[in-house]
């Protein structure tokens, strides 16, 4: 166990002090008791090895698709090979493809809408809500033209978006609304789990996920028609067919278009065992931030990210705070430094903005031809490109984020020192200030 300091008056280890943390070589990890992986999931894949229930639909993948269908209350689920491919399965659920626009929340992860590129559908990126950091409404619907068919919008570190003002403006609209919750996994609104508000829900179960396969992933939606044609896309050969519910599409059974986004069984049976312990991981991972959070709100220059209404975090992926430089008195990249001379892991937002990507800033001839939805004028389209400034709201509000360490089952007294460790350095900012300067 790492030596704690219980004294936050004394001075920073930047100004000579003793840290909080007695910094080894696996400091971090000392201050934190969770295994992800343990004999339970060991077990279970070493059965299914042994069995040969090593791929397509088998009883472990049927069975932990019906427990997520029980768990989000949607009536259909089909596991993926990971996020990414849930997303490209409930695009092409939904009908996106080519001339199509697909607006998302610049502050996202690149995979989140990276599958429309794959159905000629054109990315538009709307601003985030500052106080949030998830999408602005109001920005999405000023961004909806007669080509939008769809909007991504992101759980995003476990927050919950305003789920009744998204899916009014869909009622709106007419267009229609993925839901991505791989950040989110637990997290609800009003009661209802995410994923099951919107047209499709999708979730990543990749390696650092809450519920993990190592890579995998599962798209759930209530509409039977978006569930067919994502089974179309993705289950070829899955043994006893693609699971269609109605005849339409069955005379392509079993090969569908030929796709395979089949998750891998062994992958699926350890996020089985994953789920089993979701609420519980869950509970300890918000009195931890919460008692991080509840702290921070006294000191200057430090605030916590807001929730809507209704919303019910969950999953937990980050854990990220507002900083201002101006009413701290010290830059961000001070303040992390001097976080980390406390033994703490903190840096600035992991995420680039998306409209800051050269991909999407720039563009490319993705086909070559000039047939890709991000051609510019240059390569024979018309794709504009985006520049810094053109979505000032998230710029400004993104620059100004934090990461804090995510604590999972954190050791007695864990928060307490985390947050003797940010009031050492807020108090003594000035001293800090003048030996930057």
């Amino acid at each position: 166990m790492p030596e704690f300091d219980n004294h936050c008056d004394n001075l920073p280890a930047a100004l000579g002090g003793a840290p909080v943390f007695v910094q080894t070589a696996e400091t971090q990890g000392k201050l934190d008791r969770w295994q992800q992986m343990g004999e339970d999931e060991a077990q279970l894949a070493y059965d299914m090895t042994l069995r040969n229930e090593l791929s397509g639909g088998t009883p472990v993948v049927r069975e932990f698709e019906d427990e997520w269908r029980k768990r989000t209350g949607t009536q259909f689920a089909i596991t993926t090979i990971n996020g990414t491919s849930a997303i490209h399965s409930a695009m092409y659920g939904l009908g996106i493809g080519p001339g199509d626009e697909v607006i998302t929340p610049t502050g996202n992860w690149i995979c989140s809408i990276a599958p429309a590129l794959m159905l000629m559908a054109r990315p538009v990126f709307c601003e985030i809500d500052p106080k949030t950091l998830l999408i602005d409404v109001e920005d999405a619907r000023r961004k909806i033209t007669e080509r939008t068919k769809a909007i991504v919008l992101v759980h995003l570190w476990g927050h919950v978006c305003d789920m009744d003002a998204i899916m009014k403006l869909s009622e709106q609209t007419g267009v229609k609304i993925i839901e991505d919750c791989s950040h989110a996994h637990g997290a609800s609104y009003n009661g209802t789990p995410v994923g099951s508000i919107g047209h499709a829900g999708v979730w990543s179960f990749q390696g650092s996920k809450p519920v993990s396969a190592g890579e995998g992933g599962i798209v759930a939606t209530n509409d039977v028609d978006v569930f067919e044609r994502s089974c179309l896309i993705g289950q070829v050969n899955r043994k006893v067919g693609m699971d269609l519910v109605t005849d339409k599409y069955r005379q392509l059974q079993p090969l569908g278009l030929g796709i395979k986004f089949r998750a891998h069984p062994v992958g699926i049976g350890i996020a089985l065992v994953q789920l089993k312990k979701l609420d519980a991981l869950n509970a300890r991972r918000s009195q931890y931030i919460q008692t991080v959070e509840q702290a921070v709100k006294s000191i200057d220059g430090l605030e916590p990210i807001t929730s809507h209404l209704g919303a019910q975090r969950g999953g937990f992926y980050g854990f990220c705070l507002h900083y201002d430089e101006q009413k701290m008195g010290l830059s961000k990249q001070r303040f992390l430094d001097a976080l980390r001379q406390e033994g703490l892991q903190a840096y600035a937002e992991v995420y680039p903005l998306l409209h800051r990507l050269p991909l999407f800033a720039d563009g490319l001839d993705i086909f070559t031809g000039g047939r890709g939805p991000l051609c510019t004028p240059q390569m024979g389209g018309d794709y504009p490109g985006y520049k810094e400034g053109d979505l000032p709201i998230s710029e400004k509000a993104w620059d100004k984020l934090i990461m804090l360490p995510m604590l999972s089952d954190p050791i007695e007294g864990a928060a307490e020192n985390v947050i003797a460790a940010i009031r050492k350095i807020a108090q003594h900012a000035d001293r800090l200030a003048a030996v930057e300067a």
